[in-house]
């Protein structure tokens, strides 16, 4: 997939900054990081730096995720925010399409998760090795063909929702790694929707919202 990375060329959209962080919504299809090589080196952190020199890396999202991210705007704040995810402070909200209709309108998927070596970077569920992972869910609608659904992680593997959902039977629509329909989606129906932490100078509860595009 890396011979093919075209990120979309969409101009920054920042939803806040001020002295110690920045918040902007991540489109899909651009890499949160630089990637090995320079076929990869275009990446969100690289793009805000430009308008943002101070910007640091907090948390990242899947290249395939849009949505809201954090980024720190001096080493004091990058180390609290740091915390805050480390320590499971932060909430997260995420929207997704899935296959199929799903009949149980909610529940907990409490499933360990392990990188796939042989596969790698996709994951897979492992009860023997796999670090605990649990996510939330609840369907908002749902027909024969696919669910709306709203999940929240309460762990912060890598894949996590995508292994989850899959493994109850409802792969998020457009997932180039775990469905087998990527090529008839414009992109993987995944988006961070909400994020709520502590602001790093004086602790105030901050909540970022970017309504999912699709």
């Amino acid at each position: 997939m890396d011979d093919t990375y075209a990120p979309p060329n969409d101009p920054l959209e920042i939803l806040h900054e001020d002295h110690e962080l920045i918040a902007v919504v991540k489109p899909a299809g651009l890499l949160s990081v630089p990637g090995k090589g320079p076929h990869l080196a275009d990446c969100l952190l690289t793009r805000l730096q430009a308008a943002f020199p101070s910007a640091l890396l907090v948390h990242r999202l899947d290249r395939d995720t849009s949505g809201v991210m954090i980024f720190a705007a001096s080493p004091h704040a990058q180390r609290h925010l740091g915390l805050q995810f480390e320590k499971r402070y932060t909430k997260k909200t995420y929207i997704a399409r899935v296959a199929g209709r799903m009949t149980q309108r909610d529940g907990t998927v409490d499933l360990p998760l392990i990188v796939d070596w042989p596969n790698r970077p996709r994951q897979m569920v492992c009860h023997d090795t796999g670090k605990q992972a649990i996510t939330d869910y609840k369907v908002l609608k749902s027909d024969d063909i696919e669910s709306r659904v709203r999940l929240t992680p309460h762990t912060g593997r890598s894949h996590q929702l995508r292994v989850h959902m899959r493994a109850l039977g409802h792969p998020i629509l457009g997932d180039p790694f775990y469905s087998t329909d990527a090529e008839a989606y414009p992109r993987m129906m995944l988006h961070a929707q909400e994020l709520r932490l502590r602001h790093p100078d004086g602790g105030r509860g901050m909540r970022f919202f970017a309504k999912a595009p699709f």
